[in-house]
């Protein structure tokens, strides 16, 4: 725990960044309780159902057009330039309601922009990291960057609700406006001006630099992060399908109700939130690659206990899922920043987390069916199998493959002999 403090503490622009983020994600994370409350009461479940695509989907295609970008720009003019935009539109809301003029066309506008604009932080806040704090202090800021997204994601949705029964649902957008106006001051603020990368070449050749394609030819000859990207894609997916199944559990199987729900919820954002907070303390290792397998393994194998029946063996099968995933994402995040060359980190880390945040949906897309269909058993085997089985590929294929320079990681040294009499 002491290397949280001390990164925050010692490190003035990661203080100013993480904190920033901070506020901005409780804001989304209440900004989205308040668009599906406004949704709900203009029109109908069916309204929130879209409002859930435009929120979602368009991330996807964000993600296609700002990976380049972030690695062709300064990475300070893109950060608050998306900040700004979002606050102007996200402050639009409540300047309607305050016209009494809310209309659905409009939230699905706003929840659509948010989806568009959403990989720009998810891109270049990993890839400034490095610039702005030691090599040695990667592996906590992994760490500080999966708590707040835990954080975020349990807090803001509690904020929203509150806020709303105090204040009705414009007024958490009004926070969510100043949140992005925060993250702005803070970029705005720090020492570090964020250059777009210093390799980025000017002249006739830049074209061939510009793209993706540089990214897909890096993933072609590095196994590494091609395996990453791969296995955390897959893994992702199965937990797109684990959001449509928790709530047909609390509903049709244990017939807990929304009380259920609420309790499988808690449980999982809690052991989130343990495993990511326990990730800082599982420091990079030279079988870095092989731990990695292993800790996807027992997260994905967890999901057996889904079989079972009661709210105990879900209960368990969530909280470790949930518990091991955490120390994942993070010590890959170590090799992934070690392994991709300056140049090419926006684009690298907007292309993982764009796939990543692809394949979710297109899980949650398939439990759908294929639970109305009474496929239950089948579909939790296909859970486990793409949540652990890249897992242990990874495991296998890494076994034997060290990271000590890479992750500049020191050698044990041999002790030495003890002298003769």
């Amino acid at each position: 725990m002491r290397d949280y403090f001390t990164i925050l503490r010692d490190h003035r622009d990661y203080r100013l960044i993480w904190g920033g983020s901070v506020i901005n994600l409780l804001g989304d994370g209440a900004t989205w309780t308040a668009l599906a409350w406004m949704a709900i009461t203009l029109g109908d479940a069916k309204a929130v159902g879209v409002l859930a695509i435009c929120y979602t989907l368009p991330v996807i295609i964000g993600g296609t057009f700002v990976g380049p970008i972030i690695d062709r720009f300064s990475r300070r003019f893109l950060l608050v330039s998306d900040s700004v935009l979002r606050a102007v539109v996200v402050a639009s809301v409540p300047l309607a309601a305050w016209a009494d003029s809310v209309h659905l066309w409009h939230l699905y506008i706003v929840a659509a922009v948010y989806g568009l604009l959403k990989i720009v932080p998810l891109g270049a806040v990993p890839a400034v990291v490095p610039d702005i704090v030691p090599k040695d202090k990667i592996h906590t800021a992994a760490a500080l960057e999966s708590i707040a997204f835990d954080a975020a994601q349990m807090i803001g949705p509690v904020l929203g609700g509150a806020m709303i029964a105090a204040w009705d649902a414009p007024a958490v957008l009004v926070f969510d406006a100043l949140s992005y106006l925060l993250f702005a001051g803070c970029i705005l603020a720090m020492k570090n001006r964020l250059p777009r990368p210093e390799h980025v070449k000017e002249g006739p050749g830049v074209l061939a630099n510009f793209g993706w394609g540089p990214v897909f030819r890096l993933l072609r000859k590095d196994l590494v992060l091609l395996s990453i990207t791969l296995a955390f894609a897959l893994f992702n997916g199965a937990m797109g399908m684990m959001r449509v199944v928790q709530p047909w559990l609390a509903s049709d199987i244990l017939e807990g109700g929304a009380t259920t729900l609420g309790i499988i919820l808690g449980v999982n954002n809690g052991a989130s939130l343990i495993g990511s907070i326990l990730a800082g303390v599982i420091k990079p290792k030279d079988k870095q690659m092989r731990n990695i397998g292993l800790l996807q393994i027992v997260s994905g194998a967890a999901l057996f206990l889904l079989f079972l029946p009661g709210l105990w063996p879900v209960l368990l099968a969530v909280a470790v899922n949930s518990l091991f995933s955490g120390p994942m994402t993070v010590s890959s995040q170590v090799i992934r920043v070690a392994r991709i060359p300056v140049e090419l980190r926006g684009r690298m880390m907007t292309f993982m987390r764009t796939l990543m945040n692809s394949t979710s949906p297109a899980g949650a897309a398939l439990a759908g069916p294929m639970l109305v269909a009474g496929l239950y058993h089948p579909l939790i085997g296909l859970m486990v199998a793409l949540a652990a089985g890249p897992g242990v590929v990874m495991a296998l294929a890494f076994r034997n493959k060290s990271f000590t320079e890479e992750l500049g990681l020191k050698p044990k040294t041999a002790e030495p002999a003890p002298a003769n009499a």
